[in-house]
């Protein structure tokens, strides 16, 4: 489908929401929510099943179906480009993104043709840049890279926006790598059973999928130097900034040097402000709850969520936090 014929479609779903009211009293929770809600399913875009997308996701869509009353659940995606199209479109009411990959999509840039109308509800935590490879492999920094195997993330995946562009700063020739493009779950699996050398990841930590895949098969992760970060904020969208793995994390003897990035809630700028702010209550409220099952949403804190650049925050976000500070 053209950009065209999604933008279309992305307001037809909306004027269809929007027109079907939810009759008040179906259930105690029900009557607390905004009137802009419709009686559709919502979908949250997260990510493959394996990441913490998902399972954020999962988490929001039951939040809201128990505290609303309204239909959600989580729709398994490519990741964070995926995740804004659909947003974008109005096929998705939410999506989870990376911060670099927002920027490019809120200014036409990179994966994206054109700007793409899409609002931050959150800055929700930060995604950390996995190169993981086995424990046994010969791989030890990312110039052995050329050469190999290696999945650079799924195709229109944030993870394969941040490796083209941790490759280009280690000046590792990307064109020398084989890429079969695999999400998460299929790398996982790639890996397990020595089909490729190594792949790429981004999200929070631990992300479930390469924690349990450490149980099983010792792994290793490839240090990105700091210098390379530098290099790639320079060029790009001054979304990233340095970090480490900790000790013990994956099953790591010593910590290792990574680049984090920062992770959104976003949504289309068509989304009603009413809907906006129930999504802010439902999150902010459930947000120990999720933390159970989901620990990165720990890392949700009023102070930092409003920071969102260079993506605008959704008026109905806005609201929302500047009801919180009265």
């Amino acid at each position: 489908m053209s950009r065209h014929g999604m933008r279309g479609a992305r307001c037809r779903r909306i004027a269809a929401a929007a027109a079907v009211l939810v009759l008040a009293g179906t259930s105690s929770a029900c009557s607390a929510r905004s009137a802009e809600w419709g009686d559709s399913q919502y979908e949250i875009a997260g990510g493959g099943s394996n990441g913490v997308y998902y399972a954020y996701g999962a988490e929001v869509a039951r939040e809201l179906s128990e505290s609303l009353g309204v239909s959600a659940a989580v729709a398994e995606t490519a990741g964070s480009v995926d995740n804004l199209v659909r947003v974008s479109s109005g096929e998705a009411l939410l999506g989870f993104a990376q911060g670099d990959a927002a920027a490019d999509a809120v200014a036409g840039a990179g994966a994206f043709d054109e700007a793409l109308p899409v609002q931050a509800v959150a800055r929700l935590y930060d995604e950390y840049l996995h190169v993981v490879v086995r424990a046994d492999s010969d791989i030890v920094e990312l110039g052995d890279l050329a050469g190999k195997t290696v999945s650079l993330g799924a195709e229109n995946s944030g993870v394969n926006v941040i490796a083209a562009r941790a490759l280009d700063a280690a000046e590792v020739d990307i064109t020398s790598i084989e890429d079969p493009q695999l999400d998460l779950s299929e790398s996982i699996s790639a890996l397990e059973g020595s089909s490729i050398d190594g792949f790429f990841w981004v999200g929070g930590i631990p992300t479930p999928g390469i924690a349990e895949l450490a149980k099983t098969a010792p792994v290793r992760l490839v240090p990105v130097e700091q210098s390379w970060v530098t290099a790639i904020n320079t060029r790009y969208s001054d979304a990233y900034r340095p970090s480490d793995f900790p000790v013990g994390l994956y099953g790591l003897d010593e910590s290792v040097p990574t680049m984090a990035v920062p992770n959104y809630l976003v949504t289309s700028s068509d989304t009603p402000d009413g809907v906006v702010r129930d999504v802010l209550t439902s999150l902010f409220d459930a947000r120990t709850e999720i933390a159970q099952r989901v620990p990165v949403a720990s890392l949700l804190d009023r102070r930092q969520a409003i920071f969102t650049g260079p993506v605008d925050l959704h008026p109905g976000a806005i609201e929302y936090y500047r009801d919180q500070r009265d």
